[in-house]
């Protein structure tokens, strides 16, 4: 995936969730931040980031903030991306399948259904921007929804589905991925309970530039 207009800045500060204050060519702008989790550890003062310049000129903000330096590191934080990335990757670890997004099941809405002449797969994607010493977890707050999809995942596993819970690692060079037990230990566990009732827990990270994203390599889970 591709950002057409990517611009530099430093970031200042974050009032609420879904605004930021960032320095833009000497100028303090407020943005849009992409990304309505806590990202503490990635969004502090001074640090820089990449914003996409708006296309619609009337939007109250022109700018989005979809990426972050952490030291070294560059990390997207744009919680779109992951999505848009696993459309253009799926048809590499499924080739020859249909692939739908944004399939109803029950009472249940996943990110994509897959299948061919003997194959149903339910596949929901998570994101990852929490990284710790080259550990990537999560969630990095408590999430509810992502509990809720997890147990769906499993009933969907007994409903004879194939059932998928892709986490998009988005950054690269990272050690493994487990569940940020410190955060939200229900999660962790209904994790473990999913992957003993055959639920697949796959692990991907990406290359990340200021303007794209594509995901690369399997990344080791460790439950």
């Amino acid at each position: 995936m591709r950002y057409e207009n990517i611009v530099k800045g430093k970031f200042l500060a974050r009032p609420n969730r879904f605004v930021a204050h960032v320095e833009i060519d000497g100028e303090e702008k407020i943005c849009h931040v992409k990304n309505t989790g806590r990202c503490r550890e990635l969004l502090v003062r001074d640090c820089t980031v990449y914003l996409d310049k708006a296309k619609n000129p009337e939007r109250k903000t022109k700018y989005d903030l979809v990426a972050v330096e952490k030291g070294q590191r560059l990390i997207n934080m744009d919680s779109y991306a992951p999505n848009i990335a696993a459309g253009e990757f799926l048809p590499k670890i499924f080739p020859d399948c249909i692939i739908k997004s944004e399939y109803t099941y029950g009472n249940s809405r996943f990110d994509f259904y897959i299948e061919d002449n003997n194959r149903k797969i339910l596949l929901e994607v998570k994101g990852v921007t929490l990284e710790q010493d080259g550990v990537v977890m999560f969630p990095d707050a408590p999430t509810e929804r992502g509990l809720k999809h997890v147990n769906e995942l499993i009933s969907c596993a007994k409903d004879g589905y194939e059932a998928y819970l892709l986490f998009v690692v988005q950054m690269d060079k990272v050690k493994y991925f487990t569940p940020n037990y410190g955060t939200h230990p229900q999660f962790g566990e209904a994790l473990k309970k999913a992957s003993q009732e055959g639920v697949k827990l796959l692990a991907y990270d990406c290359a990340v530039t200021p303007d794209s994203m594509e995901i690369k390599s399997p990344v080791c889970i460790k439950l």
